[in-house]
């Protein structure tokens, strides 16, 4: 019986455009309340004060590696396991998310230790003001060492995903986000009784949103994903399966990686303006989010649709989700650029931004989005890349556009005396993340996709 729920599989029958959508809908409405609740989470803190904000911003680095590890994690065994539906493959399907579960509780340990150990060292590498310091240490210890419910939400989604059960994966994320939002005023604030707590509020109340993301992901595996089977008893760490996952998973967790240096690294570019330049640059990354967030979610609704055809060996299939998805993914930024062009004064007023912070940012704004339509088509390719198991071309784009790029666009622009040339930095990154992203694309059809039967 599983093998014939499998080869009716809609993720093998039904039409592509159609299919993406009715994946990537869900997701997509996930994500854009995942970022709604980062972009309150912010607007609240700034309303501590401007170091509060900028203590947060300046916590995005090692954020972001954390997220990273757990989505690289999470992408890796959704292709994985994705690939093994479409090959019929039960041990393997069970096995793929036994592995990565365990792999999970690894990582948690690790930033247990990271958040006990590097946090108040990782801030004062980066500024000297003590309130800044306090609050971040205040906020990102209790990330760090509380990203149980992190870790999980994301391995429990990406098993939903993988099997096609968009639906259920949207509802764990749409819970935790809804936790978030409710939990955020009233720890920060002090409201209906509970302590005003501030930053540290605000930190609780996203690993509470996260702990119950994860739940109902655990939940909703248990009694709606039948084609994944979790078996305990008996358990050993599978090496080989592991390797596999982390094949397709590491390049990801390496741009996060790369991502965090990035963002360290322009901090530092950035603070010899002004710590008001560094919030800046973090209310772009909430702002964006918002943007991003959406392609994200289709892009996850994309990667099991050409994984699992790839899988059951139908190009065809591949192409046209690709092209689908492409079209969308520009359309989503081109509504993004409109936004951040037409509205950039209007974006940061949400921040309680002062006068300064509000003619630095409009610029800021409006030179950074137009690099948005190109980086559409990359961010395609890229999850293309990974799910056909080769992350490492995402690898080499991402180090490509932030590190050889960006940073030193971004340091020499800053050279000129004026934070404004800076952000040019990220449409030049963006061009030339393009033409790398076209060539891998072309190496990656020659090489793989063309060799892949042509389906119906």
């Amino acid at each position: 019986m599983a093998d014939i729920s499998r080869a009716e599989n809609k993720m093998g029958t039904m039409p592509e455009g159609k299919l993406l959508i009715t994946m990537s809908l869900p997701m997509m409405i996930s994500m854009l309340v995942q970022a709604l609740y980062n972009i309150v989470d912010s607007i609240f803190v700034s309303r501590i004060c401007e170091n509060a904000l900028t203590a947060v911003s300046l916590a995005f680095p090692l954020q972001t590696l954390m997220i990273g590890m757990a989505v690289g994690l999470g992408v890796g065994m959704n292709a994985v396991l994705s690939k093994a539906l479409g090959e019929k493959d039960d041990a393997k399907v069970t096995a793929s998310a036994m592995n990565a579960l365990f792999m999970t509780v690894v990582s948690i340990i690790l930033f247990i230790f990271i958040g006990i150990f590097a946090v108040r060292p990782f801030y004062l590498s980066q500024t000297d003001n003590a309130e800044i310091v306090g609050f971040g240490v205040d906020y990102l210890t209790i990330i760090c060492c509380v990203g149980v419910g992190m870790f999980f939400q994301v391995v429990f989604e990406k098993i939903l995903q993988s099997t096609g059960r968009t639906i259920e994966s949207m509802f764990s994320q749409l819970i935790g986000a809804v936790v978030n939002l409710i939990f955020d005023p009233i720890l920060i604030f002090g409201l209906l009784g509970f302590p005003k707590l501030g930053v540290k509020g605000a930190a609780i109340a996203t690993v509470a949103g996260q702990i119950v993301a994860a739940t109902a992901g655990l939940i909703l595996n248990l009694k709606r994903n039948p084609e994944v089977k979790f078996h305990i008893k008996g358990f050993k760490p599978n090496g080989r399966i592991i390797r596999e996952i982390y094949q397709v998973g590491l390049p990801s967790i390496f741009m996060q990686c790369v991502g965090s240096i990035m963002t360290y690294s322009m901090n530092q570019i950035l603070i010899v303006f002004s710590t008001t330049a560094t919030a800046v640059f973090g209310v772009y990354f909430k702002l964006q989010s918002f943007v991003f967030m959406p392609l994200f979610g289709m892009n996850s609704g994309m990667v099991p649709i050409i994984a699992y055809n790839y899988g059951a060996r139908n190009r065809k299939r591949m192409i046209r989700t690709i092209k689908f998805a492409t079209v969308i993914a520009v359309s989503i930024m081109l509504f993004g650029l409109f936004v951040f062009q037409v509205f950039p004064s209007q974006l940061f007023a949400l921040f309680d931004a002062s006068e300064h912070m509000i003619a630095m940012g409009d610029p800021a704004l409006r030179v950074i989005s137009l690099h948005f339509p190109i980086a559409a088509v990359c961010i395609v390719f890229g999850s293309t890349f990974q799910a056909l198991g080769n992350g490492m071309y995402s690898l080499i784009v991402s180090l490509i556009r932030q590190l050889v790029v960006l940073l030193p666009a971004a340091y020499l622009l800053s050279k000129l005396g004026d934070v404004y040339y800076v952000w040019w930095s990220f449409p030049i990154a963006e061009i030339s993340s393009l033409i790398v992203s076209t060539i891998c694309m072309i190496l990656m059809y020659k090489n793989v996709i063309s060799k892949v039967p042509e389906g119906a």
